[in-house]
């Protein structure tokens, strides 16, 4: 974002400032910000307008309230107000509205609170008290110098392999059982079901950011990204499937680029068509998790994924990971599998409709509704190896070079032919 000149530094920024419309919310707040120790001068008269003018000459104060009663689209004018606020201004807005999805798209958007009119003295004393908690808590970038940012792309070879499924725990994992300040992006614009999984709503933020890829910046993470937990944001999409994807990818660039800054541990649940429309979102991609199925169409394409991946994206590392998995009644067995793409599985994950069906049920991922399950378990195996890899650098490359088949450079049609003519088992007793 390419903001306006501002008066000041973020040194010399404010404790607070508040633009309100009328008298009577005015009267009720100022004695709540002497109290708190602010100066009641900073209670401006004026709403949400005077905000953005008064803001885009002098720096943002560090607890922003502003009133959106005479904002005729209160959702358009916070993302006005965005363009003029120094990045960790934590907003509070007050209105006269008293709609539930209005509230929830004001959250969405990035903002701390919305309070109702007419304002109590108490209800603004704990917001703005939290509003400080939250002001005053160190950032998740703060503590990352010196430690490596992994980031990890999940691509399913085949739609159904339960990609999205690996992409979703292992967030929480990261987030929820390694304490890890977790990005996850979904980048099925269209069907995603990142945010859908978490039982979330997936806000804006994803389609705003391709539509203004100026926009960009570290407070844009701040107010389009979703609260999944206290480490774990999201940022996916609904978007109408009328309206084409009308990008050069150059947003989901930047949006990578800022997690590298905001995060330890970025997931992207990245669709294969995307790989082929935008090569480059895997520059910076540290771990590539391949999730595949035990059929024949799938083994093709993890051959041919892994070829491209080795000519274009060599810097990454490959784990391939067999998912729903069930025994005897694979398509093509794993040893089969492992020659035809000259490697060894990495992780083979059990197919379990029951749990998958609980964590539907549950509005949660796969792992954090299944913690005893033995998919769950392999999962968190996955987490620690990409944990581990991100450490190491170059673990993981004996594995790349994987278990050469007997039978040579292994012949696709040959399998099919030979599927074909195998007799089929008797029928059970």
């Amino acid at each position: 974002m390419n903001a306006p000149l501002k008066l000041g530094t973020p040194g010399n920024r404010d404790p607070f400032a508040a633009f309100i419309c009328d008298e009577n919310a005015l009267d009720v707040l100022r004695p709540v910000v002497i109290e708190l120790g602010w100066q009641p001068e900073k209670c401006n008269k004026g709403g949400l307008r005077n905000a953005v003018q008064s803001l885009s000459v002098a720096a943002s104060p560090n607890i922003l309230m502003v009133d959106l009663s005479e904002s005729g689209d209160p959702l358009n004018d916070i993302n006005g107000l965005a363009e003029v606020c120094e990045p960790g201004t934590v907003v509070i807005a007050i209105g006269q509205v008293n709609d539930v999805r209005l509230y929830r798209d004001l959250l969405a958007s990035g903002i701390q609170d919305y309070l109702l009119k007419p304002l109590s003295a108490n209800a603004l004393r704990d917001s703005l008290n939290q509003a400080q908690a939250i002001f005053s808590a160190p950032k998740a970038h703060e503590n990352q110098e010196g430690r490596k940012h992994v980031s990890t792309a999940i691509i399913g070879t085949r739609g159904g392999v339960g990609a999205s499924t690996l992409a979703t725990s292992l967030a929480w994992m990261f987030s929820d059982t390694h304490k890890m300040p977790t990005a996850l992006l979904d980048l099925d614009v269209h069907f995603g079901t990142g945010a859908l999984t978490l039982d979330i709503e997936p806000g804006r933020g994803l389609t705003d950011a391709i539509d203004n890829p100026s926009r960009i910046d570290g407070l844009f993470i701040e107010r389009a990204m979703i609260r999944a937990n206290d480490n774990l944001a999201i940022l996916s999409a609904e978007a109408p499937i009328n309206a084409p994807l009308m990008t050069d990818g150059a947003a989901f660039m930047q949006l990578q680029e800022e997690f590298r800054h905001a995060f330890e541990m970025t997931v992207v649940d990245l669709p294969r068509h995307m790989v082929i429309n935008f090569p480059h979102l895997l520059n910076d991609t540290n771990i590539i998790v391949l999730a595949t199925e035990m059929t024949l169409a799938s083994a093709r394409d993890t051959i041919r994924l892994l070829s491209w991946l080795k000519t274009n994206v060599a810097h990454a590392t490959p784990v391939i990971v067999a998912n729903k998995v069930q025994a005897g009644a694979a398509e093509i067995s794993k040893a089969d599998f492992e020659a035809s793409i000259e490697r060894k599985i990495d992780f083979t994950i059990p197919y379990d409709q029951k749990a998958a069906a609980n964590a539907a049920k549950l509005g949660k991922t796969f792992a954090e509704a299944n913690g005893s399950a033995k998919a769950t378990s392999t999962i968190k195996d996955l987490a620690v190896r990409i944990i581990g890899a991100g450490d190491e650098g170059e673990e993981g490359d004996a594995a790349v070079e994987g278990k050469k088949s007997l039978l040579g450079s292994f012949d696709l049609k040959g399998l099919l032919a030979k599927k074909k003519t195998q007799p089929a088992p008797a029928a059970a007793d």
